[in-house]
Parts: C-alpha cells; sequence; structure tokens
C-alpha cells in the first residue's frame, strides 16, 4: 500500500539568480496539483508553504546573496520534511531554488544512517563563492553538501551533518559537462562523483534511472529534480533558458520520474528553478509537468 504523500511548498527564489520560482508552489497548487496527485490514487496531505522569499541583490554580499533567508528555507524544508517522515509519510517538494534538496537531506539524515540523493540537473552545484562570482546559492548547493574547500560556514551549520553526503551516496543525471565552472570540474574531479549526462537520460531515462537506484540502494534516497535539466524547447519551465534542444523531453523525464518514485526506497521528491513566467506563452507545459508528478506518485 503507498504511504502517504505530504506536499510542501518551498516558496523561494532567494537562492537564484532573479525572481520567478517562488511563485511555482501557488501556481502548481492553483492548476490542480493536489487533485491530479489524488485522482491517481494517493492519499495526499497539503502541509502548506515554508517562507516565501522573493530574490533581490544582495549588494553587500555579492558572491551569497541572500544568505539568511536561503539558510531559513532550508531549515523549514529540513522540519517539515522530517515531520513526514515522521509519520511514516513520503514528501514532495515544490520549490524554490535547488537548496531545498539540502533541507530534504538533512532531514533523512537526523533520521537514518546513510541517504542517499539522486541529483537529476543540468548543473554540478559544486561552485563555491571562490569559483563563481555569480553569488547565486543554488549553484552551490551540492559543494555544501560535500563539505567542498571554501563553502561557508554558516549554511553548513544549517545541515544536519558536515559533510552532509558523501561521493558514494550521490548520483548526478542529466549533466551538461559543458556548463560547469573550472572550479566545479577540479571538485567533481577530486571527488570522484559519478554522474550521467543530460543525452544520456534522454536516451535511456529508466535504465539510467535503474542503474543510479541501485546504486544508492538500500536507501532511503531523496531525489531532487532541477527542471533546467530539461529540453527548454519541448518543456519552458526553468529559470535557466539555456538548455535549448538539448537534454531530455518531459515526456522522458517522467519515465525517470515513474521509475524512481515507485521505487519504495524514495521518500522525498523535491523541484526547483520552476519559473511559471517561463510557460506564459505556452502554459498548458505546466499542466503537463503536473501530470508527470501525478504520474510518479500514482498507485499501480
Amino acid at each position: 500500500m503507498a504511504r502517504r504523500l505530504v506536499v510542501i511548498g518551498a516558496p523561494s527564489s532567494a537562492g537564484s539568480y532573479a525572481a520567478g520560482q517562488e511563485s511555482a508552489p501557488r501556481v502548481l497548487r492553483e492548476r490542480g496539483l493536489i487533485d491530479k496527485l489524488r485522482a491517481a490514487g494517493r492519499d495526499v496531505v497539503d502541509d502548506g508553504d515554508g517562507p516565501f522569499q522573493v530574490w533581490k541583490p544582495d549588494r553587500e554580499h555579492p558572491r551569497s546573496q541572500n544568505l539568511g533567508q536561503v539558510i531559513a528555507s532550508i531549515e523549514a524544508v529540513t522540519r517539515q520534511v522530517g515531520a513526514a517522515i515522521d509519520a511514516g509519510c513520503d514528501a514532495l517538494v515544490i520549490g524554490g531554488n535547488c537548496t531545498i534538496a539540502l533541507g530534504a537531506v538533512s532531514a533523512l539524515s537526523s533520521r537514518f544512517a546513510d541517504p542517499g540523493l539522486l541529483y537529476l540537473d543540468r548543473h554540478f552545484d559544486l561552485n563555491t563563492p571562490s569559483t563563481t562570482s555569480d553569488g547565486a546559492l543554488d549553484w552551490m548547493g551540492l559543494a555544501h553538501a560535500l563539505a567542498v574547500p571554501g563553502s561557508i560556514p554558516e549554511l553548513q551549520a544549517a545541515l544536519a551533518r558536515i559533510p552532509l553526503l558523501t561521493p558514494a551516496r550521490l548520483h548526478l543525471l542529466g549533466v551538461d559537462p559543458d556548463a560547469t565552472t573550472e572550479g566545479e570540474r577540479r571538485a567533481g574531479s577530486d571527488l570522484q562523483l559519478v554522474w550521467r549526462t543530460g543525452d544520456e537520460l534522454a536516451q535511456h531515462p529508466v535504465s539510467e534511472t535503474q542503474r543510479a537506484l541501485a546504486r544508492l540502494a538500500p536507501g532511503p534516497i531523496a531525489v531532487h529534480l532541477d527542471v533546467d535539466v530539461l529540453d527548454f524547447t519541448d518543456a519552458p519551465l526553468a529559470e535557466d533558458t539555456g538548455g535549448r534542444n538539448s537534454g531530455p523531453s518531459l515526456d522522458a523525464l517522467a519515465e525517470a520520474l515513474d521509475t524512481a518514485c515507485h521505487d519504495p526506497s524514495v521518500r522525498v521528491l523535491t523541484v526547483g528553478e520552476l519559473n511559471p513566467s517561463r510557460s506564459a506563452g505556452e502554459p498548458i507545459v505546466l499542466d503537463r509537468f503536473i501530470r508527470t508528478l501525478a504520474q510518479a506518485f500514482s498507485v499501480v
């Protein structure tokens, strides 16, 4: 019997490059996310939202912008996911930016010895304030989880432990190796991370996901999705518009998520970097995405 599913909103763009992602939880709910999940057979509880945060330029800390807000968002996700796990439920977290994955893994790490993370993202997210001038903390999440040198102590202090993850408990899918900084390439090599490209995910969404789950077994496992892993031409959803005509289609991603979320070891799915304004010219893509989530959590 499928576990109850708790839906959690993390309406924050504080760690992003600009505003927009903070509206994702509201828009998906308004377009019927909860009803679609229930229609798929799941017992669903909507646990509401964490702090509402809109990105603004942090000129006093240009290389680690809006750090306090990002930490507050991570801590809220940690509390809400932890409460869901304690109640014997699974969790779906709608962000927001990619740092929400840190909250999900922190919640699992406080309750289980060695959780794993399956990270579907076009980017490694291995930057620190010294390796990129952008200052967007959503591009630095995994660096802090893995305790990459140069990580911000205050952000690490918000995590359940340091390092939050070891390389053996992380598997990346959908990476574009050309979309990396020198610092990320160095960190990835030093850590000997296991990763597969967006083209490989597009061509073999089921087998690549199965391979990742087998490597991370027995769990528990958190799955993180940054929607910029998608081909932006097929599914214009992401903050980052650079992924045009590359990466998996939404249909291929649906197969990957269906495979992952029907694995009993998977307890949390976090969704980040969805900017509803990107789909203004084709709003039906939001409905396609909701159907993808409903399929992933359906009772079979």
